[in-house]
């Protein structure tokens, strides 16, 4: 007997309401998407490319649109919450699920303080609020990093009230979000445009920088939070569960809130260049120098629009930087207690993250670890420029994934329901795994030890959950289907550490150290290190495929979501 997937979620998602439609969703993306990204990265971008960036937001645009259109198919299948920490579960079973699991909740749960910290930032420009930011390191002082906290807590207090009132006040806040860049961008480019900028020093062939233009480009795209800026439509995923009609909506709502946020941002960029004040740049003598710039470094567009003597467009932007990302910081407490609450249902974690409030509905327990591990976030990075890139690389860990699990399922299970087929999956889901591999890849050596730090500890925690028996439904090690998940995360880190892209590591380059640890002396020449990673990202995909879940392991894992499996009419692959 077939049931339909508003009914089988019901079963499944117990306790967590249905209110959410196709706008709601698009804008929970879109929320995500228009965040401090626009607020920082387009001066991040012009410091380390020059005009060059706007190349870089173009790649970025690209790679965010295929590894979005692979959740797009994903996201109608399995319409549950926490979506993107779960896809690898069905797919390869527990050790890969658990893994791209925890870089999910990872990254949800970093970017709620770094909203909170770009927000802090922005009001640190005010006559009364240059106590809560430090310009000579840019980072927060003690009193910056509590108020940081404090808005933090509101969002929290606001998913408390229940998931109708964020999907009511997220829709105001999100059109409110869009509609300034936009604003900018006209000011801009309509009264306050100089088209000389986009020569000045060299132009897109800028001097200034120790590494070629192309590398520059290319580091860019992470360390600049440009993919950071792009990533979060997985939001309207992770809300699946609370979709009135996900097989719908989930699709049509991931691709147009990406289209929409990749036109704003390199719009954003653009005008932001063209904007500059030549004096501004002379000053800086360089593209780079534009970062020592402690006014501009600090609040960019707000000292933009104050050099060119638009006062009211600076007010209006400085509140902005104030409404903009704690509306992203809103969405991301929502969607790491959503991610967590995932986990828990696939059995990794204890199963008190699935309780919710008897009138709200809300995950009350795993909001409130979202909360703490913010906290654990924002203490030893209380700066916008210091957590991006680390945020930004557990993000695409955890987008690789999904390429991973379409190509998998569409091999054991090609007869599942799928609402949206993405075309040409076949070639689209490895390019989206090389993406993201290429993205890891040029966050570099001293971001990737970090995050891999966070792993570790995320494999603690489960394992302490299943030594303990904290959750009876935690499912057998699947390790098996999960045999390529480790060789990829220690090639990769491999490929970084004799690559282009960040030196450093976690414990810094300095000391006995210094030779060995300091990682990134670029032993591998540029153009042949993403040959390199590109064979090795097809490589492993294509192990994985080969190494999936057998089909009544699938079975048993996908059941739970879709029994029944077929709904006539539904989008299959073809055998």
């Amino acid at each position: 007997m077939l049931t339909s997937a508003v009914e089988q979620e019901i079963v499944q998602e117990q306790g967590l309401k249905r209110t959410v439609g196709f706008f709601g969703l698009m804008w929970a993306s879109e929320g995500s998407i228009i965040g401090s990204g626009w607020l920082f990265g387009a001066l991040a971008a012009t410091a380390l490319a020059g005009p060059g960036s706007l190349l870089s937001w173009v790649i970025a645009a690209i790679m965010v649109i295929v590894i979005a259109l692979v959740h797009a198919e994903l996201g109608g299948m399995f319409a549950v919450s926490g979506g993107t920490a779960r896809y690898p579960h069905y797919a390869y079973g527990s050790v890969a699920g658990a893994t791209f699991g925890w870089f999910s909740y990872l990254q949800a749960a970093a970017v709620a303080p770094i909203e909170a910290i770009a927000a802090v930032t922005y009001m640190s420009t005010t006559s009364w609020g240059g106590f809560m930011y430090n310009a000579k390191t840019a980072i927060l002082t003690t009193d910056g990093v509590l108020i940081a906290i404090g808005l933090m807590l509101v969002f929290v207090v606001i998913n408390v009230v229940g998931i109708r009132w964020f999907a009511h006040t997220n829709t105001t806040v999100t059109t409110w979000k869009v509609l300034i860049p936009i604003l900018a961008i006209i000011v801009f480019l309509g009264f306050k445009f100089h088209s000389g900028n986009f020569s000045a020093d060299g132009g897109f062939w800028f001097k200034g920088t120790t590494k070629s233009i192309p590398e520059a480009i290319m580091e860019a795209i992470p360390h600049a939070g440009i993919v950071f800026a792009l990533l979060g439509f997985e939001q309207a995923v992770q809300l699946g569960a609370e979709s009135r009609n996900p097989q719908r909506d989930l699709p049509r709502s991931v691709i147009g809130a990406v289209l929409i946020g990749c036109v704003i941002y390199i719009l954003v960029q653009f005008a932001f260049v063209g904007a500059l004040s030549p004096a501004t740049i002379a000053h800086a003598h360089t593209w780079a120098g534009l970062m020592k710039t402690t006014l501009l470094s600090s609040s960019p567009y707000y000292t933009v629009a104050k050099v060119a003597g638009l006062a009211w467009l600076a007010w209006i932007l400085r509140l902005d930087a104030v409404v903009s990302p704690s509306g992203t910081g809103l969405i991301y407490i929502t969607s790491a207690s959503r991610v967590s609450y995932g986990l828990s249902r696939n059995g990794y974690i204890p199963n008190a993250f699935e309780k919710t409030t008897r009138n709200t509905k809300v995950p009350l327990i795993a909001v409130a670890v979202a909360f703490v591990f913010g906290i654990l976030f924002l203490l030893p990075f209380p700066s916008w420029y210091r957590l991006v890139t680390a945020v930004t690389t557990s993000a695409v860990l955890m987008y690789c994934g999904a390429p991973l699990a379409l190509g998998a399922l569409r091999k054991s299970k090609p007869e599942l329901r799928r609402p949206y087929l993405l075309p040409m999956g076949g070639v689209l889901a490895p390019l989206a795994f090389v993406f993201g591999n290429f993205i890891i890849y040029w966050a570099g050596w001293s971001t990737i030890t970090a995050v891999y730090a966070g792993l570790v500890i995320g494999f603690i925690l489960i394992g302490a959950s299943y030594a303990f028996k904290l959750n009876p439904n935690r499912p057998k090690l699947d390790w098996a289907a999960a045999v390529w998940v480790f060789p990829w995360l220690i090639g990769m880190g491999i490929l970084c550490y004799f690559g282009n892209f960040g030196a450093g590591g976690m414990i810094g380059g300095t000391g006995i150290f210094k030779t060995v640890w300091n990682g990134a002396d670029g032993m591998i020449p540029l153009w042949w290190d993403l040959v390199i990673v590109a064979a090795w990202s097809l490589f492993i995909y294509y192990m994985a495929i080969y190494r999936r879940l057998d089909t009544a392991r699938v079975d048993q894992y996908v059941g739970t979501v879709q029994p029944g499996e077929v709904e006539h009419g539904a989008a299959q692959v073809s055998a």
